[in-house]
């Protein structure tokens, strides 16, 4: 599969998250769309590697996304653990707007 609309720009408002499911080659990706709080988007795996709960529950804070339930931050660009509970990355997604379209590829994780 290459990139799919996984939503609208404006659907993400800044500091916020929208949790979408995509289609990848492997099966159904829970995905993070997330607008950091200079307004960039980003989509992340949206399954906490500590605690495997949904990341877009989180708060959003600059280009990171704490987990609600341990605390554990990640980096919306690497997604690098940026302190415990958490030691494992997450997914990061390639994303590119089409307009106003939120285009994620899910298959080629950065």
């Amino acid at each position: 599969m290459s990139a799919q609309l996984a939503c609208f720009a404006s659907d993400v408002p800044v500091g916020g998250t929208l949790r979408v499911e995509l289609e990848a080659d492997s099966g159904t990706v829970e995905v993070a769309v997330v607008r950091d709080d200079d307004g960039e988007l980003h989509a992340i795996s949206d399954i906490c590697s500590h605690g495997a709960v949904s990341l877009s529950d989180g708060e959003v804070d600059g280009c990171t996304i704490e987990c609600w339930l341990h605390g554990s931050r990640f980096d919306l660009r690497t997604g690098k653990p940026l302190g415990p509970p958490a030691v494992t990355p997450v997914p990061v997604y390639p994303v590119t707007l089409d307009g106003e379209r939120v285009l994620v590829d899910v298959d080629r994780p950065l």
